[in-house]
């Protein structure tokens, strides 16, 4: 287990990684995106892999939170804690309102009502009027914040930072914290969670209050970092990106979808093969890992470690 003092310094390094990286902006562009799309999937991560289900409209928070935020700052003039807020607030407003939908549903029942949720979504982000329809959301304006203007991805890095940051802290409590255990208890045995008083309905509608406002922060940086926001974050890259970061190390780890997005989008930014042939090669990942390596990554190389121990033990002896 890390200690504080190992997470301080391995955050440090990671604030100062771009620079050590050469600085130029294309690395800092990557890490923002990256630091970006890894505090969406944790957002999923905490439903998959703590409540044990599989939420498909996860991309609808993401574009509420960059549509709360293109509006909020373009036409109403708000500032980015502004903005912030409203993207929260408009993701808990649709997180409850699934949950109270899809409150005694099985759980493949509630894939497919997720799944209708991000398709309607999808066609209201091209054809509304308030929503910009197919031309979009411009004129969002340069993140300004106490003073500090962030006019390029360098200067938006520490704000992607602390943003990736809380989401790994938030995490972290969740899964040490009573819903995080009682959650963990309705995904492993449900009986036994019904037999102690949980009540399932209840700790999936208040997971998926705690999950949407972080996929949805996300979509609110998101929005400064591009400028311009349409109906493709509602696209289905952004679900099969945050399924494959999730499962892609393991679950339950806290640092594993960090890791996925970082592996995903060095593929694509670094060694792509062009736009359709990434996608066909980041949905053919998550086939393989889902159908061969359920534990993801982690799975095969803990068990080598394992392997390795024994060995020596047995050697010593």
């Amino acid at each position: 287990m890390m200690t504080p003092l190992s997470w301080l310094i391995g955050l440090g390094l990671m604030l100062i990684a771009p620079a050590l990286l050469g600085g130029s902006g294309a690395v800092y562009s990557a890490f923002v995106l990256i630091a970006i799309f890894a505090v969406m999937s944790y957002g999923l991560d905490v439903i998959v892999s703590d409540l044990g289900e599989v939420s498909l409209a996860h991309p609808v928070f993401f574009a509420a939170g960059a549509y709360a935020s293109a509006i909020g700052s373009s036409r109403w003039g708000f500032d980015p804690i502004s903005t912030l807020l409203l993207a929260i607030a408009a993701a808990a407003i649709i997180a409850a309102g699934i949950g109270i939908v899809t409150l005694r549903m099985r759980e493949f029942v509630f894939s497919l009502v997720t799944y209708a949720v991000t398709v309607v979504g999808m066609t209201l982000a091209a054809n509304w009027a308030f929503l910009g329809g197919s031309d979009g959301i411009t004129g969002i304006p340069v993140f300004n914040i106490f003073g500090y203007s962030a006019l390029t991805d360098r200067e938006l890095w520490p704000v992607a930072w602390l943003l990736l940051v809380a989401a790994l802290y938030l995490v972290r409590c969740f899964r040490r914290s009573r819903l995080g255990q009682e959650a963990m208890t309705v995904h492993l045995n449900p009986r036994l969670a019904t037999m102690s008083g949980i009540d399932p309905h209840r700790v999936r509608i208040q997971v998926f209050l705690f999950s949407a406002p972080i996929t949805a922060a996300a979509g609110w940086l998101y929005s400064y970092q591009r400028a311009y926001i349409s109906a493709d974050v509602v696209d289905m890259y952004f679900l099969i990106l945050m399924l494959t970061a999730v499962v892609l190390i393991g679950r339950r780890i806290l640092l594993a979808p960090l890791i996925g997005v970082a592996l995903i989008l060095c593929q694509e930014k670094f060694l792509s093969f062009g736009g359709y042939v990434d996608r066909i090669i980041l949905g053919s990942v998550l086939i393989v890992i889902l159908s061969f390596m359920p534990r993801g990554l982690a799975g095969p190389a803990f068990d080598m470690l394992r392997w390795i121990k024994r060995r020596a033990k047995n050697i010593n002896t």
